[in-house]
């Protein structure tokens, strides 16, 4: 069964997306009780622990390639792990989750045109139509189905943290194409621990300068949610999906975190589901299936 999962990129990315839902939700929820980058490193350093004992079989093996590629990890390394996460928390300070969603729902659309600038990739119509499709569903939800809430959406200031954010993280989805051919575990094991790197001394300075961890029963929660669930889990899998379908195909499905931060309200905050719920998922469902079956597969 985890073979067939690990070869069905739909299931995959349906997983990483849900987990990275969650995460959003996490974010702002906890915002008073760990500082932005106090959450960022302690997500990153314990998921690199976590991972470590499955990975060290196959680092010891891969070591050698990837040190030999430093430069590659270093920037997946700082693109998807030490800078996209960190300016996601500090801008959940400043913003709603509904803008903060609506902004993460861009992606799809900057990873096309990431892969047309950087390789040439070519954009195809019923590609951008399926990405508007399902961005259009974003929206319906997002707005509760009014134009005039969609109007009066009010930008905030961490909604440019937030959007710069998903520019590094689009950049980090099309570039993994170029990361060195080891094992998933090697390459998480790698990128979670120069990303931690990465965020120590910005963690140090806010720890002795700026806001400190309230350590509670519920923040010990959340840490370990972020460490295994949008972290190692839904790496694993979008990695993996992108492997195997391609960068533009699988940013559609990041259209999916609206959905499932509905869901989610609805499971664990009592909110209700309405009719335009449905219209927005049937949409973006729709924009995702005509990816999924006419969109031409990745280049080899």
């Amino acid at each position: 069964m985890l073979r067939s999962l690990w070869s069905t990129a739909p299931l995959l990315l349906a997983l990483a997306t849900l987990f990275w839902s969650g995460n959003f939700v996490l974010g702002r929820a906890v915002h008073e009780h760990i500082p932005p980058i106090a959450l960022a490193f302690f997500r990153w350093a314990g998921a690199f622990v976590i991972v470590l004992g499955f990975a060290w079989p196959h680092l010891k093996r891969d070591w050698p390639t990837l040190r030999a590629q430093p430069g590659r990890v270093a920037l997946l390394s700082l693109l998807g792990v030490a800078t996209f996460n960190s300016m996601v928390y500090f801008g959940l300070n400043t913003t709603t989750v509904m803008n903060a969603v609506l902004l993460q729902s861009t992606m799809p659309l900057l990873i096309v045109l990431g892969s047309f600038l950087i390789y040439r990739e070519p954009v195809r119509r019923i590609q951008m139509l399926a990405l508007l499709i399902s961005l259009a569903g974003v929206a319906v939800i997002i707005s509760h189905g009014s134009v005039q809430a969609l109007l009066a959406l009010a930008l905030r200031p961490g909604d440019g943290i937030i959007f710069l954010a998903v520019v590094l993280y689009g950049m980090y989805s099309v570039l993994l194409r170029e990361r060195p051919k080891v094992h998933p575990l090697s390459f998480c094991a790698g990128t979670f621990a120069i990303g931690s790197l990465m965020l120590l001394p910005v963690y140090l300075v806010e720890h002795v300068g700026y806001r400190q961890m309230h350590f509670d029963g519920p923040t010990a929660l959340a840490l370990v949610y972020v460490m295994v669930f949008p972290s190692l889990l839904a790496y694993l899998c979008f990695n993996r999906a992108v492997e195997l379908i391609g960068a533009n195909r699988a940013g559609q499905y990041l259209h999916l975190m609206p959905v499932f931060g509905t869901l989610l309200a609805a499971i664990f905050l009592g909110e209700r589901l309405q009719g335009f719920h449905v219209v927005g998922a049937v949409l973006i469902a729709a924009g995702i299936l005509l990816a999924q079956f006419l969109v031409p597969p990745k280049p080899a």
